[in-house]
């Protein structure tokens, strides 16, 4: 879980909580000013820290929205699309308006062995390829989801879970690398 909160709010919680637990103390009122003044200190750089965090963590997603708002603007090319789907969808390429129930669980297999492959190689317009493949797939499935198998159906729900974990995990890889922190300079 301590991947999902940044080290910066993780210790802040941290100091708050000991701020909070300085007035249980057995100790003179002197020492108790003290300590406090101390924990405060602590808290108000704590503070500065999440502050400055969350407008890192801000400039980060009004960067990425903005290139991603670029990105979908431009329009996606048909020669790009059939190359992602013959490499994405192998044998089943040209075929997603004949693919049965029978045949769909191994369309999506096909998809996910290519995209575990491959995804830490692509970038985010290959993505959008990839996610435009996987669309058209669920739109396929939905035309023959009535005679799917429902063993079928669980492997088909449990790949695109999978599919969209991937395409999230590189979404957040990309805001990871733009909140982090510049490296300081070396002297």
């Amino acid at each position: 879980m301590s991947l999902l909160l940044p080290e910066w709010l993780r210790r802040s919680s941290k100091l708050l909580a000991g701020a909070l637990l300085l007035g249980a103390c057995d100790s003179t009122p002197r020492e108790r000013q003290a300590a406090a003044r101390d924990g405060l200190s602590q808290l108000d750089t704590a503070v500065h820290a999440t502050v400055g965090g969350l407008r890192r963590v801000g400039r980060a997603a009004s960067r990425l929205d903005s290139f991603n708002r670029a990105r979908k603007a431009q329009p996606m090319l048909a020669s790009q699309q059939l190359a992602a789907d013959k490499y994405l969808l192998g044998p089943y390429q040209g075929k997603l308006g004949t693919l049965t129930a029978f045949s769909i669980p191994d369309a999506y297999a096909q998809l996910l062995r290519q995209t575990r492959a491959t995804r830490r190689q692509w970038s985010a317009r290959d993505w959008d390829y990839a996610a435009d493949t996987y669309r058209r797939l669920n739109a396929e499935l939905a035309r023959v989801h009535p005679d799917l198998p429902v063993k079928d159906e669980l492997r088909i729900r449990a790949w695109q879970a999978e599919f969209k974990t991937l395409q999230a995990n590189r979404s957040m890889k990309t805001l990871r690398a733009l909140t982090a922190p510049a490296p300081a300079a070396r002297r």
